[in-house]
């Protein structure tokens, strides 16, 4: 009888477990279903143009006929004596290695002195600041044309204030330039990362704020010791996405320079532009331009997998 008894006893489990992996079966499968659109388009869109870019930099092709010669890697080869394109590809980092720093202190102080409940009109100064993030990066552009010109109201400002002898185009000095970009860029984008702040520092409870105000801490203290070691995960995240988007800056030195004067804002996504698009230097270069995108494209790789595994290391010393 208990060995009946037992045999029942393993039937039912192991028609259980058959009934669970079966459930578990289904639930991937629609899983898959649901995540296969997505990732139909995402190869779509993004792995089927990184495997044509790599067949072009394989090409002396303009772009313009229905195919090129075949050259292999002598596009490649012509990168590494191209000064123009390795002074662009230098402007990026150093672009990146200026903006960032820049963006991620000040939106982190705008989004801790604007996550103060007891400030007024907070949310009115919150939208203000995301106010340029909203607004189009060809109309912010061509304003600050004008706001930064020689006949712009900086000049005019500085001039009455005695601070400049005369008035300076700042975008078409080369010296100017490239700061005056930065500084724009990180008006327009910052933002973005406050947002990206708030949402971090709003994690911390009122509690932690409480308890350091009852032993005595100040703003400061309370930000260094009590708020910013718990925000500091989402810091990690934040700078990522902010160093990946300063890397592919496009559309405002696209606006407000093109690249000049003689390439002192050049970056590397306006060498791909100009080359693969434009007629300014001649026939358009598609091949070319593939091959100098792909080398920076494995540079940033190689860079955003570098970040990554500093950010895992600090998450796991904690």
């Amino acid at each position: 009888m208990e060995a009946n008894h037992g045999a029942v006893t393993v039937g039912i489990s192991r028609s259980s477990l058959k009934l669970r992996r079966k459930k578990k079966r289904q639930l991937n499968l629609w899983c898959w279903l649901f995540l296969s659109m997505s990732l139909v388009f995402y190869l779509l869109f993004m792995g089927w143009p990184i495997v044509s870019s790599f067949y072009y930099s394989m090409l002396k092709w303009s772009g313009l006929t229905q195919s090129g010669k075949f050259i292999a890697l002598k596009n490649y080869q012509a990168l590494f004596s191209d000064t123009v394109y390795w002074n662009a590809f230098w402007d990026s980092f150093k672009y990146t290695l200026i903006a960032v720093p820049c963006l991620l202190v000040i939106s982190l102080l705008l989004a801790y002195i604007l996550n103060n409940e007891q400030m007024r009109g907070r949310n009115i100064y919150r939208t203000a600041y995301f106010v340029p993030v909203v607004t189009t990066t060809s109309v912010v552009g061509i304003v600050m044309i004008f706001i930064w010109s020689a006949q712009g109201p900086i000049n005019e400002v500085l001039l009455k204030l005695g601070m400049a002898g005369s008035a300076t185009s700042f975008l078409g000095d080369g010296g100017s330039a490239f700061p005056t970009l930065i500084a724009v860029s990180v008006w327009k984008d910052c933002g973005t990362y406050m947002i990206y702040w708030l949402a971090g520092l709003q994690s911390v409870g009122r509690e932690q704020y409480e308890a350091a105000s009852i032993d005595g801490a100040g703003r400061w203290s309370t930000f260094t010791r009590v708020v910013f070691p718990q925000v500091l995960p989402t810091a990690g995240v934040i700078a990522i996405l902010c160093t990946i988007n300063a890397l592919k800056i496009f559309d405002l030195i696209k606006t407000m320079t093109n690249g000049g004067p003689f390439y002192k804002t050049d970056v590397v996504a306006t060498w791909v532009y100009r080359t693969a698009f434009s007629s300014e230097l001649g026939m358009p270069r598609m091949g070319y331009a593939s091959a100098g995108a792909l080398l920076f494209g494995l540079v940033v790789i190689a860079i955003g997998l570098i970040l990554n595994l500093l950010k895992a290391r600090l998450q796991k010393n904690r």
